[in-house]
């Protein structure tokens, strides 16, 4: 059976991705993960969630996957020890290192293989075998057909596949140009995602005399690749047998995770869903574009967008429905709303279920607050009343 694999940055990321149908989930500490700027767990947070992942038959797997300096090992290893004594499913890594030291000293979790391994080969996928992974996540560089051949190829270890996410201007994420402008290091988990900049070509003996490149006037966004969308293919890739569909964004929010998590779940579970109505549903978050990358075959000019480089989307997020007690709603036919975005009564907004429903409603004249206030528009940081019979974990949002 497939595994649909979604990030979870905090705690709160985690259990909305458990709601909209992830299988499993991947989280780093507060060290040794490349995702710095995610919130990222404590071990008090890794055991929390993982028992809250296993009371409901799911997995968690830690990122312990940065590219480390002889002094730091102690400090990894004694992590590792310590997310293996609370149960955890699988660890990430992606350096060589890391991988023979933690089977050395004897820690027995799962290894899986990072994408920033840049394994593209079925020879390199058996080569981490047998040195003791249990799953290589391949590079973002291959094409279907090549993950096809190299499906038929390998054996007794899991693949896995990113399958939805950003898309460093790198060769599967290992990219050092944050690190040559800004000082702070992509493989350490500081990148500055500078491949999302405007660029203009200033020739050296002409200093402060910028030469266009591009005919737009906003300039070139030179590097800035659309964000990957490979919902597809997912039947292909369950076909070949791939362990586990990976989605990036362990720093996005818990609408992008929603929405895109609830998307990956129905195609997974069988649902037609035609590229044009995929493209609008995860068009409703923040997205450069997208595109099926190298999945096709290789890159065009179309899997960039030059001429801007802001995210964009066709919604925004106005609140979740609180889960309550034991995930059940806190009162029958009126639920109450953490508002993440200003809320005005009267509109008409869209929601999203954890069983993959839209629909659209009408707010109230006056939104009731926990308070005991009736406003005609809130803010973040409230909670409302409403009149509605959604499901915990719902996202409600206002269309654009």
């Amino acid at each position: 059976m497939t595994e649909l694999l979604a990030p979870a940055g905090t705690l709160e990321k985690l259990k909305v991705a458990v709601a909209y149908g992830a299988d499993a989930v991947y989280f780093g500490l507060k060290a040794f993960s490349l995702r710095n700027y995610a919130g990222n767990f404590t071990l008090e947070d890794a055991a929390a969630g993982l028992e809250y992942l296993h009371a409901r038959g799911k997995k968690g797997y830690a990122a312990l996957n940065i590219f480390p300096f002889d002094a730091e090992y102690d400090d990894l290893a004694d992590q590792a020890r310590a997310l293996e004594k609370m149960g955890v499913d699988g660890l990430i890594v992606a350096d060589i290192g890391v991988l023979t030291t933690l089977r050395a000293l004897g820690i027995h979790t799962p290894m899986h293989i990072s994408t920033q391994a840049n394994t593209l080969s079925g020879r390199a996928v058996m080569a981490w075998k047998s040195l003791g992974a249990r799953r290589v996540n391949l590079a973002r560089e291959l094409s279907m057909a090549q993950i096809e051949d190299l499906s038929r190829f390998v054996r007794g270890v899991e693949l896995e596949v990113f399958v939805h996410g950003a898309v460093c201007m790198a060769y599967s994420g290992r990219c050092a140009i944050s690190d040559y402008l800004t000082g702070r290091r992509a493989n350490r988990g500081e990148c500055t995602q500078p491949c999302r900049w405007k660029y203009r070509l200033e020739e050296e003996k002409r200093p402060g005399q910028y030469m266009p490149v591009s005919e737009d006037a906003r300039g070139l966004y030179l590097f800035n690749s659309r964000d990957l969308a490979l919902f597809t293919y997912v039947r292909q890739l369950r076909d070949l047998g791939i362990a586990s569909l990976k989605i990036e964004g362990r720093m996005k929010s818990i609408h992008y995770l929603a929405t895109v998590v609830s998307l990956y779940r129905r195609v997974l579970d069988g649902a037609d869903i035609e590229e044009a109505e995929g493209l609008a549903w995860l068009g409703r978050v923040m997205n450069r574009g997208y595109s099926y990358g190298f999945a096709k075959g290789g890159i065009q000019p179309e899997d960039y967008k030059w001429h801007d480089g802001q995210p964009a989307a066709t919604s925004r997020f106005l609140g979740m429905v609180e889960p309550g007690e034991g995930d059940a709603p806190l009162q029958k036919r009126r639920i109450w709303v953490d508002v993440r975005n200003r809320m005005v009564a009267g509109e008409t907004v869209e929601y999203l279920t954890p069983e993959g429903r839209i629909g659209t409603a009408t707010l109230p004249a006056l939104l009731k607050t926990l308070d005991g206030d009736e406003l005609p528009e809130v803010h973040h940081g409230k909670t409302v009343l409403l009149p509605f019979d959604w499901p915990p974990w719902t996202m409600i949002r206002r269309i654009l």
